[in-house]
């Protein structure tokens, strides 16, 4: 669905983008993460033909960008760098006008194309109030709304859950869910690495302009070789770990183990309860620190 092969981007000294290979496979839900001045925005705007590249290729469905953009854009919806919106008319008027100004927007289907994806986002109720009384998370729901009209294959979205509630951040998350099962791509970049990590099935991490990782999320999310035992019985369990032990809090045990599954049944032949056991992985958080760096834009006083 998308592909880059050694895109890189230049402004004047600055290398913003540093030869990138990206490969977002169909049906994907990809989470592109990386420090702020990374390098993403630049990225994700040089797949929709908004910037150009300095060097390297872009293909998106298969085809080259921007030479093919006319015919690949209407394929794609995309909410880049905050939703656009004319601040003095309202959201249904809005998205009329951004239907009928490109291509391939079917005016005999417009107004319900136009009333389903204010269902999918959660605005069905909006009334002719201009957008510009809209509260921020309205505003990024009306932006949602007008990246899928169209029914795309490809979404591309920069911080499509920026400014919702926790309650917002959840129906988007699985609103995209049942749109990526219904055969749509995903491909979105977020600071939220809570919310990338109950998203997506594949990450990519960029760092100061240059791809650093992209992997299955559930493989980098690999075992630690540690199991975390809650157990009324703890200090019964504790002699039984022959030095396994790593920390303990109360009724918590930090166990290294390989076998959560043996080490249950161990403790449960022995006539020890369990209330819980719970085999512990490494975080996104932990991974995108890792291969960055733990990068920063804070400035501090000498």
């Amino acid at each position: 669905m998308i592909v880059t092969r050694g895109l890189t981007k230049r402004y004047g000294s600055v290398l913003a983008v540093d030869g990138v290979d990206l490969n977002v496979r169909e049906g994907d839900r990809y989470g592109f993460l990386g420090p702020n001045g990374s390098g993403k925005t630049t990225l994700v705007r040089m797949l929709l033909g908004l910037v150009y590249a300095t060097s390297g290729e872009i293909e998106v469905l298969g085809s080259r960008m921007p030479r093919r953009a006319a015919e690949v854009l209407p394929q794609i919806g995309a909410m880049v760098e905050g939703p656009a919106a004319y601040p003095h008319l309202s959201g249904r008027r809005n998205l009329s006008l951004l239907d009928a100004s490109g291509p391939g927007g079917s005016r005999r289907t417009r107004r319900a194309r136009i009333e389903e994806a204010l269902v999918q986002v959660g605005l069905s109720g909006i009334d002719r109030r201009p957008v510009k009384a809209y509260s921020l998370g309205m505003r990024q729901r009306l932006g949602l709304a007008a990246a899928l009209l169209r029914k795309p294959r490809l979404l591309i979205l920069d911080e499509p859950t920026n400014g919702l509630d926790p309650k917002g951040i959840r129906e988007i998350r699985d609103l995209l869910i049942a749109l990526n099962d219904n055969g749509t791509t995903v491909f979105l970049s977020s600071h939220l690495l809570s919310e990338v990590e109950q998203l997506c099935t594949r990450v990519g991490i960029v760092d100061r302009g240059r791809l650093v990782l992209e992997e299955e999320l559930a493989t980098i999310r690999g075992r630690t070789g540690l199991v975390l035992v809650q157990s009324p019985d703890a200090a019964d369990v504790v002699p039984m770990l022959n030095g396994q032990l790593v920390t303990r809090d109360g009724e918590n045990l930090l166990i290294r183990h390989g076998d959560p599954a043996a080490l249950n049944a161990m403790l449960v032949e022995a006539g020890l309860r369990v209330a819980s056991i719970t085999e512990q992985r490494r975080t996104l958080e932990q991974v995108v620190l890792k291969v960055t760096g733990a990068g920063s834009d804070r400035v501090d006083a000498s």
